[in-house]
């Protein structure tokens, strides 16, 4: 049984910084595609972040770049996310997910692809 829990969301000022976690357990496929979507009231789920087979490719939206960065501990079986220069439009409710499909820097799949989501951690960013 596949199992994503997401951790690390909480409330800050814009500029400011979260890291967000994300354990998985129960995975087993070599070859995966990873990442961060989020999803802000009343607008649709969109990617963040991605990774594709151990940090071989990695993806950013264009609304991130420069700011967000994504990152694996193979050991810890554990995806990150560490925003910088947080901004209001950056609040959301950020989810991982994950699935046994091919990603690269400049293509990521939508979210339909993706089988296996944890529950989400809630990012506020106030002005």
């Amino acid at each position: 049984q596949v199992q994503l829990v997401e951790s690390g969301g909480g409330s800050v000022q814009a500029g400011g910084s979260l890291r967000l976690s994300c354990v998985a357990s129960g995975y087993t496929e070599r070859r995966y595609c990873m990442g961060w979507f989020r999803q802000a009231p009343g607008k649709e789920r969109e990617v963040v972040a991605g990774v594709y087979s151990r940090g071989a490719s990695t993806y950013y939206a264009d609304s991130v770049k420069g700011r967000f960065t994504i990152s694996q501990d193979s050991a810890k079986n554990t995806l990150y996310l560490l925003m910088n220069s947080l901004k209001p439009e950056d609040t959301a409710m950020y989810y991982c997910a994950v699935a046994a499909i091919y990603c690269d820097a400049d293509w990521y799949p939508g979210e339909a692809a993706f089988p296996y989501w944890g529950q989400g951690t809630q990012v506020t960013v106030s002005s």
